[in-house]
C-alpha cells in the first residue's frame, strides 16, 4: 500500500540527503588526503631545493674560494736584458775559507751550468791579481745580489771571512733571502749570533743544500725583477 505522494517525496528527499553525505564525506576526505600529499610534496621539493641550494652554495663558495684563493706570482723571466738582474755583477757572492774550496768550487760549478746560467763570485778565481783584500771583499759583496756563506770551523777562525760576513750585513740587514748561511761540520751551539735573525741552510745532504742554495737564489732574483717591473708600471 503506497503512502501519501507527500510523504513519499519527503521519504526520497531525505533518502537521497542521506546517500549524499558520506559522497561528501568521501570527497573531503579524499581533499583532505589530497591536499595533505600536496603540502608534503610540497615540503619534499623544498628540503630538495634547500639541499640542492647548499650543495650548490658549498660548490659556488668552493669555487669561488679557489678563485679567490691568490694563485703564485706570475713567472718572471730574469735573463731578460731589461731584468733588474743586471743592476750587479754578480748573482751570488760565495764567502768561504780556503780551507773549503774544494766544496765551493762544486757549488759554484753547481749553480753556473743552471738554465739561468747564474753569476758567481769567486775570490781565488775571480779576483784582481795585486788587488787589495778589503777593497775586493768589499766590492764583492756590494757587486752581488746574494751571498752565500760557507760556515765551517775554518770560517770562524778566518778573520778575513768574519770581516766579509759583516759587510754583508751592514749591506743589507735583516735581509733573509740575500744573506744565505749555509752550515757544514758545526754544531747549530756555534752559529755565529750576528746570523741568529736569518734562516740557514743545513748540509747534512750535499745535493740537497746545492738545490735550497739555488732554489733561495732564484726566488730573491725573481721577486727582485718582479718588483722592479711593477715599479715602473
Amino acid at each position: 500500500m503506497r503512502g501519501p505522494p507527500a510523504l513519499t517525496s519527503r521519504a526520497a528527499g531525505w533518502f537521497r540527503r542521506l546517500l549524499q553525505k558520506p559522497k561528501q564525506s568521501s570527497i573531503h576526505t579524499s581533499s583532505s588526503s589530497h591536499s595533505m600529499t600536496s603540502h608534503s610534496l610540497a615540503s619534499s621539493p623544498s628540503s630538495f631545493s634547500s639541499s640542492s641550494s647548499s650543495s650548490a652554495w658549498s660548490s659556488s663558495s668552493s669555487s669561488s674560494t679557489s678563485t679567490a684563493r691568490p694563485g703564485r706570482p706570475a713567472p718572471v723571466d730574469i735573463s731578460s736584458s731589461s731584468s733588474a738582474r743586471w743592476a750587479k755583477s754578480y748573482d751570488v757572492c760565495i764567502c768561504h775559507s780556503e780551507v773549503d774550496l774544494e766544496f765551493v768550487e762544486e757549488l759554484v760549478s753547481y749553480l753556473e751550468s743552471q738554465p739561468q746560467s747564474l753569476r758567481c763570485f769567486l775570490q781565488l778565481r775571480d779576483s784582481v791579481a795585486g788587488s787589495a783584500v778589503v777593497t775586493e771583499l768589499c766590492e764583492a759583496v756590494q757587486n752581488s745580489h746574494c751571498w752565500v756563506m760557507l760556515i765551517t770551523p775554518s770560517f770562524l777562525q778566518d778573520p778575513w771571512c768574519r770581516y766579509q760576513m759583516h759587510q754583508a750585513l751592514a749591506e743589507a740587514p735583516m735581509a733573509n733571502g740575500r744573506t744565505i748561511p749555509v752550515l757544514k761540520d758545526i754544531d747549530r751551539k756555534d752559529y755565529p749570533r750576528e746570523l741568529r735573525n736569518l734562516y740557514y741552510i743545513y748540509t747534512a745532504l750535499k745535493e740537497n743544500s746545492f738545490r735550497q742554495i739555488r732554489d733561495t737564489v732564484l726566488r730573491y732574483l725573481e721577486e727582485l725583477c718582479r718588483n722592479s717591473t711593477s715599479g715602473m708600471e
